[in-house]
């Protein structure tokens, strides 16, 4: 039977990110034939403006907009590593790669409502580098299912099971268009960048402080978080792009390439097609993509 989890507060992040550190894990899969290995859920949360209100400006939203579409996620990442830190999950959660993110948001949020969270963790794929899990979080309001989320994450190991090739054709489906050409939005990310959307989200992994922390896992500068890379595309998007329309229900998936240095400078690169929007983020001279993703209304 699937690990079920019922909280009755957010949990705290700090003690998750110990046990994180602690814990230890076997490494392998320790069979079974679940779907789903655990669910964690939360109910009747209400939003906390000020907070929301700090997430809207480190991200780069426009204040007193409507709660974007990224914010749920940001509600939910204790839930999630909660599952990532409990017996169900059979890997070290350091080192763990976010590789695909996609949100779908049927309607958009009210400030004042109230949320049921559930969030599960789903059974491993094997792939050409080790396995993919998904956690797949759910937004209800009054029964109603208004938001929806599939991260998707790869733990690296020499996994002893062959790559599933029918799943691996799926989720190859779900990537994202490269945008060769269109309009472009220049950045520049500081170096703090990571510090303050940390205080925000929470996401308080070492390799997105600083130079120091980061390079203890092998990168020689802090990394933007991928999420906030994620948001901000959305912020400069919703700016750009005057289809209010478009963004009462999305369809807004990612994927992750390759990490972005702090500091940096990088450019959003996006066109509009039938469906929507194309965009990717690239670096500063337009070589490496560093993400790609796709915005389709529902």
């Amino acid at each position: 039977m699937p690990l079920q989890i019922q909280l009755s507060a957010r949990p705290s992040v700090l003690p998750l990110y110990f046990r994180a550190l602690t814990a230890r894990k076997p490494g392998q899969l320790t069979g079974g034939s679940e779907a789903v290995l655990a669910t964690v859920s939360l109910q009747k949360q209400r939003l906390d403006t000020g907070h929301l209100r700090d997430y809207r400006a480190v991200c780069g939203f426009e204040s007193g907009a409507s709660v974007p579409a990224t914010y749920p996620f940001v509600l939910a990442m204790p839930l999630q590593l909660n599952l990532l830190v409990s017996e169900a999950f059979p890997f070290p959660v350091l080192g763990v790669v976010h590789v695909r993110n996609r949100i779908r948001q049927f309607r958009r949020l009210a400030e004042h409502e109230l949320l049921d969270i559930q969030c599960e963790l789903m059974a491993p794929v094997a792939v050409k580098r080790g396995y993919e899990f998904d956690l797949v979080t759910r937004v209800h309001v009054a029964g109603e299912l208004v938001w929806e989320c599939m991260s998707t994450l790869l733990s690296r190991s020499k996994q002893q099971r062959k790559p599933d090739e029918v799943a691996n054709r799926r989720r190859r489906n779900l990537e994202a268009v490269e945008v060769a050409e269109g309009h472009s939005l220049k950045w520049h990310l500081p170096a703090d960048t990571g510090r303050r959307y940390a205080r925000v989200s929470g996401d308080r992994n070492p390799i997105h402080l600083f130079a120091s922390t980061a390079k203890l896992f092998g990168f020689p500068r802090a990394i933007a978080h991928g999420m906030w890379l994620k948001a901000h595309c959305l912020a400069s998007l919703e700016a750009a792009v005057a289809d209010t329309s478009l963004w009462d229900s999305v369809d807004f998936s990612v994927e992750f390439k390759k990490p972005v240095l702090l500091p940096s400078s990088v450019t959003l690169q996006y066109m509009r097609v039938e469906s929507g929007l194309r965009f990717s983020l690239v670096d500063a001279h337009g070589k490496r993509a560093h993400l790609c993703g796709r915005i389709e209304q529902i």
